[in-house]
């Protein structure tokens, strides 16, 4: 059974107030289950906050189906509806269910975007930051390493634990939510030095020095090793803050992965030993020619029709860079009237974008730079949408199948090219 400091007791005893307590209760139940000792203190935490739908306003209706009701009931696990305070901690809202402008282009109702409108103000009136994206590390959340973190979303949480060595399991929406509020989290998992430590290792034998194959390199690992902890050592060239983020989300897709290491790029593995922490090698995985190939071929799967009408761009969120190196590719040319593309990112990075002229050069091409959600996320894709061209692993991963589509995976040259073509002409080259 969880043990309490003074401080905690007096929280969950009611000193803090209503909520404060339900969050504690709520925290207690879930240190107990996961049979932690104690709690760490937590000063940065990322989740989706009150988020709703029309529906679950309905169906909270009787209780006034309105912010306090849908935190208490849905975020705190409240048996009663209590005033909810600005939060405690350094909160942050994660990606949300649709673009705050080009929503009708997505699909979405008059009903939807009041809901999303009332949403964001509710969160913004509590204290918590309305990042609205997948990728807080790009827009100003940048812990450092050791922090304690409370962060949801599989692709910030293997970023932070791995590149930033910051502290923090995949998070739910309810434990997010209690420790805003509380400002504690169980001392359990990755929270623990020898959580830590590495359990396989995969030996990369090819060149991998470019974002396609980082994002596949994290689709082999995360297959391979599944929710382990891999430690990767080899040929893996030029790391950057961007190819960390597509390896880190393949990774988490294709298996559980919420950390890993790389030899002497990593701030946790400065050397092999010291990625392991002393304990053995464990299994041994080989990424080789012949596993580069397997694994183009496996995220290409389900794609054979190569007559591609929509291209999504931006899982996770674009990049200032990214979205330069796109507008790059594009300029000059003209999005293909069979097809549509859509770049995804953050408010924050999209004000940049605006301001250095490249959502000017990507609108004249017939793109649309989009931001808080994904397709994924939001369910939305072009009206008819049949075959889709990615170049993020983790979204060929999950769009297709989220949305009964084709996928093809490939650089962002070729899809650029697919866009403006309405064809796919990417293979993979040696």
């Amino acid at each position: 059974m969880v043990a309490l400091t003074e401080a905690e007791r007096a929280m969950a005893d009611g000193a803090e107030g209503a909520a404060v307590a339900k969050a504690m209760d709520l925290l207690i139940r879930y240190a107990d289950a996961l049979g932690a000792e104690r709690f760490v203190e937590t000063n940065n935490v990322a989740g989706v906050p009150g988020s709703s739908t029309p529906w679950l306003k309905n169906y909270y209706r009787a209780d006034g189906g309105d912010y306090r009701a849908i935190f208490s009931r849905f975020d705190l696990d409240s048996d009663e509806v209590v005033d909810v305070p600005r939060m405690n901690a350094f909160s942050c809202h994660l990606q949300g269910g649709m673009d705050p402008s080009l929503w009708r282009d997505q699909g979405m109702t008059e009903a939807q975007h009041d809901n999303f409108v009332y949403d964001e103000g509710q969160v913004a009136a509590h204290g918590i930051q309305v990042l609205k994206t997948c990728t807080p590390y790009l827009a100003g959340n940048v812990p450092v390493m050791g922090e304690h973190c409370a962060w949801m979303e599989s692709s910030a949480v293997v970023f932070c634990n791995s590149v930033i060595g910051g502290r923090t399991n995949c998070e739910g929406r309810e434990s997010t939510s209690a420790a805003m509020l509380a400002k504690r989290i169980p001392d359990w998992g990755f929270h623990r030095d020898e959580y830590r430590r590495g359990q396989n290792r995969v030996r990369v034998e090819v060149p991998v020095d470019d974002i396609f194959d980082w994002g596949m390199l994290g689709y082999f690992t995360g297959d391979a090793v599944q929710d382990t902890i891999p430690v990767l050592d080899g040929a893996i060239g030029a790391p950057s803050l961007i190819r960390h983020k597509h390896f880190g989300a393949a990774a988490a897709s294709s298996g559980g992965v919420e950390m890993y290491h790389m030899v002497g790029i990593t701030p946790e593995a400065p050397t092999i030993e010291a990625a392991f922490g002393g304990a053995a090698h464990g299994e041994v995985f080989v990424y080789d020619k012949a596993a580069r190939a397997r694994t183009y071929e496996q995220l290409n799967a389900v794609g054979s029709n190569t007559d591609v009408d929509f291209v999504m761009l931006g899982c996770p969120h674009y990049s200032v860079e990214q979205i330069a190196e796109a507008a790059r590719l594009i300029e000059g040319r003209r999005v293909s009237a069979n097809s549509e593309l859509w770049i995804f990112t953050s408010r924050a990075v999209k004000a940049t974008a605006d301001a250095s002229g490249y959502t000017r050069i990507l609108s004249a091409a017939g793109a649309k730079l989009m931001t808080d959600t994904c397709s994924s996320i939001s369910q939305a894709v072009p009206p008819g949408t049949r075959v889709a061209a990615l170049d993020s692993a983790k979204q060929v991963h999950y769009l297709p199948a989220i949305m009964g589509i084709e996928g093809w995976y490939g650089t962002t040259a070729d899809c650029i090219d697919a866009a403006c073509t309405g064809k796919w002409n990417g293979r993979l080259v040696a």
